[in-house]
C-alpha cells in the first residue's frame, strides 16, 4: 500500500491524473487470481526473446506483416518465444518540448529501396493508442515485454525532444507514467532499455552533440574553464572515445537510471550495448541487467554480408555467397572460441555487478535478407552455436535466436520447426 500511495502522489503531483482515478494493483502481486510473474533475477530458466524493434507498429497496417497483432503474437508463441523487445516509442508517447501531445504521426518513405525493419510504405501510426492495445495482447499470448527505444525520428518531421537537454529522461518519465496510469506497467514488463546500443546507435541528438563537443578536449577546456576534465585526458578507449567522453556517457547513463528509479522503483533499467563497446568502459553501478549484443559474423570477419544490406541486383550473388560460406566454415572453430570468451566475459561482468545478463540481438550478422540466391542456414548455425554458449551461464536470463524473428523475414519466420528447436534449448 505504501508504494501505491507513493506512485499515486507522484502522478497527481505531475498533473497527470485526476484525483481518485488511479486503480492499479501493486506491481508484482497477484491481481484477481492472476499468477504472479517472476522478475528476471528470479527466473530459473531464460526467456526466449525476439527483437521486434519498431516493426511491430510501423508495419501494423494493411499489407504490413504486423497487420494482425493477435495473429503474429500467436505465431510467435507457437514458435516457442515467450518474450519480445520492442521500441515503445517514448519520444512520441511523451509531449514535445513545448508540451504538445500528438496522437498520430506520419512516417514518410523517401525511396523504394529494400527495407528490413520499420515501414516499407509511408504510413501513419498512433503510439499511445497502440501500446494500450498491444501490451494486453502480449500478456494474453504469454509474451513478456522488454521496453526499449532506438529514439529515432522515422522521417516524421521536426520534433524538439530529440535535441532537448533531458529529453530522453522526460520521454521515459512520461511514458512510464502513461503506462502506469493505464495499468500496463505491471509484472509482464521485464525491463526498460532506455537507449538502444548506448552510446552509439540511437537517435538522441542532444547526447550525440554533447559527445562531439567533448571529442576535442583542448577546445572543451577553453570553452568550459570551470568544467572537470579527467586527468587521463589523452586516454583513447578501444571504443574510440576519450576519457572526457567516457566520463560524460557514464555519468549520463547512471544519472538517468537513478532518477527513473526514484520515480518508478520496481522496474529493471539498463541501456543495451554492443560488442563494439568494451565492458570495462561502462559504469554498470546503476544497471539492473546487461544486454550485450554479439554477432559472430563480425567476430569471424566474414566477407560480403554487409554487401547484402543494399542488394545490387546487377551482381551475381551466388559467387559472393559462396565466398561468404567458405569463410564462415573455415573460421567457424576460431569464431566459436572467441564467442565463448566474450559470452563468458559478459556473464562474469554481470555476476561481479550482481545483475542479470542476456542478449536481444545476435548471433550471426546484424543484417540479412530473403533472396533466392541466399539462404538462412548460417544464421541458424550461429544461433545453435551461441545459444549453447550462453546456456553455460545461469545468469543469462533472456536469449535471442537472431535479429530476424519478425514475420517480414519469411525465410526465417516460416521455419517453425527450427524456431521450436532453438527456443526449447533456450528455455531448457
Amino acid at each position: 500500500m505504501e508504494r501505491r500511495k507513493f506512485m499515486k502522489n507522484i502522478a497527481l503531483g505531475s498533473g497527470a491524473l485526476l484525483a481518485g482515478s488511479l486503480q492499479i494493483p501493486i506491481i508484482g502481486c497477484t491481481d484477481g487470481g492472476r499468477k504472479r510473474l517472476l522478475p528476471l533475477d528470479k527466473l530459473k530458466k531464460p526467456l526466449a526473446i525476439a527483437m521486434w524493434d519498431f516493426s511491430w507498429i510501423l508495419r501494423h497496417h494493411r499489407y504490413g506483416e504486423f497487420e494482425n497483432w493477435d495473429k503474429v503474437l500467436d505465431e510467435l508463441a507457437e514458435r516457442g518465444y515467450n518474450a519480445i523487445r520492442i521500441d515503445c516509442m517514448p519520444q512520441y508517447v511523451a509531449a514535445d518540448t513545448d508540451g504538445t501531445i500528438t496522437e498520430e504521426f506520419r512516417s514518410v518513405r523517401k525511396d523504394w529501396g529494400l527495407v528490413k525493419w520499420g515501414n516499407y510504405y509511408t504510413m501513419s501510426f498512433r503510439p499511445r493508442e497502440a501500446l494500450l492495445e498491444f501490451l494486453p495482447k502480449c500478456r494474453k499470448y504469454g509474451i513478456r515485454v522488454g521496453l526499449s527505444s532506438w529514439f529515432v525520428n522515422h522521417n516524421t518531421g521536426p520534433r524538439s525532444i530529440f535535441k532537448e537537454e533531458g529529453g530522453a529522461l522526460r520521454a521515459w518519465e512520461e511514458t512510464l507514467e502513461f503506462l502506469y496510469r493505464h495499468e500496463l506497467l505491471d509484472d509482464n514488463i521485464i525491463y526498460v532499455d532506455l537507449l538502444n546500443e548506448y552510446p552509439k546507435w540511437h537517435g538522441y541528438d542532444w547526447f550525440k552533440e554533447q559527445m562531439n563537443i567533448r571529442g576535442n578536449i583542448d577546445q572543451f577546456r577553453l570553452d568550459n574553464p570551470e568544467a572537470f576534465v579527467p586527468d587521463e585526458d589523452a586516454l583513447q578507449d578501444p571504443s574510440g572515445f576519450n576519457a572526457l567522453q567516457l566520463k560524460f556517457q557514464n555519468d549520463f547513463a547512471c544519472d538517468m537510471i537513478r532518477k527513473l528509479k526514484d520515480r518508478f522503483p520496481d522496474q529493471v533499467y539498463h541501456m543495451s550495448i554492443t560488442q563494439t563497446t568494451p565492458l570495462d568502459s561502462v559504469d554498470f553501478s546503476e544497471f539492473d541487467t546487461l544486454d550485450y549484443h554479439v554477432w559472430l559474423a563480425i567476430l569471424a570477419e566474414v566477407p560480403h554480408w554487409t554487401v547484402f544490406r543494399h542488394m545490387d541486383q546487377s551482381k551475381d550473388s551466388r559467387s559472393l555467397f559462396k565466398e561468404l560460406m567458405q569463410a564462415w566454415n573455415e573460421k567457424r572453430p576460431q569464431t566459436i572460441k572467441i564467442a565463448d570468451e566474450i559470452i563468458t566475459a559478459v556473464a562474469e561482468k554481470a555476476r561481479s555487478c550482481n545483475i542479470t545478463c542476456g542478449n536481444t540481438e545476435g548471433w550471426g550478422p546484424v543484417e540479412w535478407i530473403d533472396h533466392p540466391e541466399l539462404n538462412w542456414d548460417w544464421i541458424k548455425d550461429a544461433a545453435d552455436i551461441s545459444v549453447n554458449l550462453a546456456r553455460k551461464h545461469d545468469n543469462y536470463k533472456y536469449i535471442c535466436s537472431s535479429n530476424f524473428t519478425h514475420p517480414q523475414f519469411k525465410g526465417m519466420w516460416e521455419d517453425v520447426k527450427w524456431h521450436r528447436k532453438i527456443t526449447e534449448r533456450i528455455k531448457a
